[in-house]
């Protein structure tokens, strides 16, 4: 619900938004070129010798005021003609006329009122209300994804978009907050919202001759620094009085007899007034308003990013046969996906229950909340990324689970690879919490194998069957939407020992009508390229090995056997064509604060690990174990990692070959016996990245469980940080 009403501010009022924003960066500026091209007041000269050192080159003065930038000004009148002149706040001296600006007049009047005048003001203040909702839900947002409070500076994981929101959201939110309460504060003020300051009581001065000025007790005790304006009496209005405003508050002043007729001293709700204009404007105050432009000055970014984000969240929203409310459901579907499967799978069984008559919302796992236990019944099917972890559309949904007080019967669907040794083990972890909670089964938790249609029909009749009628599933996996891809080169290793592995480069086809071939699509080393074999509709995910900024399309390839894909990989040859699509893999990224990168892999494991090397223009400190088979038939990258060695894009290279003949070990083996240098990177704030076989994942993680224990420490806790990461098959 926090997200949804986010978002609706974000898209409903985004153009006002930036626009408010950009014009107040642009004013920010102000202050800042006020204090450089008005002298400085210094304390030491009282009201009275600056009046009267003004009153003495013009025939009258109406006001002598110090504006909110430090800029002292008096308007007077000679004869017929009247104006107001800038002064030197120690001599009286004139410095010309006060000439505003009309830009900044123009900036104003926009960033205040869209230059519609009152109507416009309107808009301006819910514009502000709007920034200040946007602003801490945005923030809450930050921190529920990251873990809470306490983990609100982590590393954020995530796309481009997703990283440059949340840092700059970090960086503006206490700029953004302050001019959007002060903001609201100056509205309510311009529309009388707030409570009326009290009057200072009309006293007639006495009649006679008007002391000079600088014979007046009341202006002589005051310093220029403390003034904020003098109103004079007019001579010509019988009775007339001085008023002296400062910060101490009003005083109405006899210009007879020099004495103080009354005093209104300054309220709360004035000093308030006071702290709330200098926030807001940043008068007096340049750096104050440098700091809240630059925060307004992310308005922009975050709108366009957060836009992204919007646009990315509803392309892998799934449309569903009569999707209704979640208000008047009676069937939740929630989904957690990754790929895209699960989300086909939710779709048929959305469309089968609508058809069967049943009021169906479908919804991301990550969006639960208490409107979903308001339903019937609840039905999940979670996916398990890499080897037991969460799907991204369905991390956040355990701890938000923690909070929920509803309870409904609910059934979980697991969807997975029976090969792995944690079979459906996220799908297995939601299904224990829910019985913990105190969830009512509506059916036992079921594990689908490698999206296995048939197991899928069976489950959804059992499912018919608890909800007293027949629910047939009848699930067609949709063919991804691809692209040609060509292959322009390939290596071979491996082939002496049994154990083919290709380093395949792909890029866009050329054009018919041009020799240039087309665009590819952004990517980073670690992203996923999906393909898809020939007469199959299910992709083969495999790493990539190469940033869009290499030109190419890279991946490292082992034959398996039986393997359709792969085998379809390995046959091809230059200019045979692929149909495939990228995919992010945000999850598996080097983290921008770590000091150091520790990559470790094994087999064709390598291939994103040598796309980050690649990628290392930084030449920060990167140290690679990678294990392979026998040195001389499967070195994959061989030439390329003694090439990043020695333009020190690579820090440091440590190998292990299994069927060496003169020194036999494994990836694990190598780490363990550098545990002391790995100890001292891991303190120092490193990174450690993990790619190859899941069998190679646990011994690694095995290894460097007992490495990390004398640091207090272990991977579990480097995990939560974002600090161990692993692309794991």
């Amino acid at each position: 619900m926090l997200r949804r009403a986010h978002s609706f501010l974000g898209l409903g009022l985004g153009l006002a938004l930036v626009f408010i924003a950009v014009t107040g960066a642009a004013l920010s500026v102000v202050p800042l070129a006020d204090r450089l091209a008005d002298p400085a007041i210094e304390r030491g000269t009282s009201v009275a010798a600056l009046a009267e050192a003004v009153a003495g080159r013009h025939e009258s003065l109406s006001t002598l005021r110090v504006r909110p930038g430090g800029l002292v000004t008096a308007a007077y009148t000679d004869g017929e003609a009247s104006g107001v002149e800038r002064i030197d706040p120690a001599t009286g001296a004139g410095l010309g006329l006060h000439a505003p600006s009309p830009t900044v007049r123009v900036l104003t009047d926009l960033h205040r009122a869209f230059g519609f005048g009152s109507d416009g003001r309107i808009v301006a203040a819910v514009s502000a209300a709007a920034m200040l909702v946007l602003s801490l839900s945005g923030i809450v947002l930050l921190a529920r994804r990251l873990g809470g409070a306490r983990a609100l500076f982590r590393p954020i994981r995530g796309s481009a978009a997703e990283r440059v929101h949340g840092d700059l959201a970090r960086l503006a939110t206490v700029g953004l907050v302050l001019s959007s309460l002060s903001g609201l504060w100056m509205a309510a003020s311009t529309f009388d919202l707030l409570p009326e300051r009290a009057e200072v009581p009309v006293i007639a001065a006495a009649d006679g001759v008007a002391l000079p000025l600088d014979r007046i007790e009341a202006l002589r005790r005051v310093d220029v620094a403390d003034l904020r304006e003098l109103t004079f009496a007019d001579p010509a209005v019988a009775g007339d009085t001085f008023r002296l405003f400062t910060a101490a508050g009003e005083v109405v002043i006899d210009p007879t007899t020099g004495r103080t007729l009354a005093f209104a001293p300054a309220t709360p709700l004035d000093r308030i007034d006071d702290l709330v204009r200098v926030l807001h404007t940043g008068h007096g105050a340049p750096a104050l308003a440098l700091l809240l432009g630059l925060a307004a000055a992310t308005t922009p970014v975050l709108a366009l990013t957060g836009l992204l984000m919007w646009r990315r969240r509803r392309a892998n929203r799934v449309a569903t046969f009569g999707s209704v409310p979640v208000e008047t459901a009676d069937t939740v579907i929630l989904v957690g996906s990754d790929g895209g499967s699960t989300r086909g799978f939710a779709t048929t069984l959305a469309g089968a229950l609508g058809r069967a008559g049943h009021r169906v919302h479908l919804a991301d796992m990550n969006d639960l909340d208490e409107a979903h236990t308001r339903a019937a019944r609840l039905l999940i099917l979670a996916a398990t990324w890499g080897d037991g972890g969460a799907p991204a559309s369905a991390r956040r949904f355990l701890d938000r689970l923690a909070v929920i007080e509803g309870r409904v019967p609910v059934a979980v669907l697991g969807f997975g690879d029976r090969t792995f040794p944690d079979f459906c083990g996220y799908a297995g972890s939601v299904a224990e919490a829910l019985e913990a909670k105190g969830f009512p089964r509506l059916l036992d938790f079921k594990r689908i194998d490698r999206r296995s249609a048939q197991e899928f029909a069976r489950w959804g009749r059992d499912l018919g069957a608890a909800l007293g009628h027949d629910l047939v599933l009848e699930h067609v996996a949709e063919r991804p939407t691809t692209t040609a891809l060509e292959l322009v080169e390939r290596e071979d290793y491996g082939v002496a020992v049994g154990a083919p592995v290709a380093i395949l480069r792909f890029a866009a086809p050329r054009d018919r009508r041009s020799p240039r071939r087309g665009r590819l699509p952004r990517f980073e080393a670690g992203d996923l390229l999906g393909v898809v074999p020939p007469g199959e509709a299910m992709p083969r995910f495999y790493s990539l090995a190469s940033s869009a900024t290499d030109g190419v399309v890279e991946i490292c390839v082992r034959l398996m056997p039986g393997g359709v894909c792969s085998t379809h990989l390995h046959a091809l040859h230059p200019g045979d064509r692929i149909d495939a699509f990228v995919r992010a893999n945000p999850s598996f990224r080097p983290a921008e604060g770590a000091s150091s990168l520790i990559l470790i892999g094994a087999g064709a494991g390598i291939g994103p690990l040598a796309g980050i090397v690649r990628a290392n223009d930084r030449a920060r400190p990167v140290h690679l174990y990678w294990g392979g088979r026998n040195p001389a038939s499967d070195f994959l990258y061989e030439h390329e990692l003694a090439r990043a060695l020695a333009e020190k894009r690579l820090t440091s290279l440590t190998t292990a070959f299994s069927r060496d003949p003169r020194a036999s070990a494994h990836v694990q083996d190598r780490i363990a016996a550098d545990a002391h240098r790995l100890r001292d990177l891991v303190r120092a704030g490193a990174q450690i990245l993990v790619c190859g076989s899941r069998d190679m994942a646990h011994a690694v993680t095995h290894t460097m469980e007992a490495i990390l224990h004398p640091l207090g420490t272990d991977v579990a806790t480097l995990r939560a940080g974002g600090r161990y990461v692993e692309d794991v098959y």
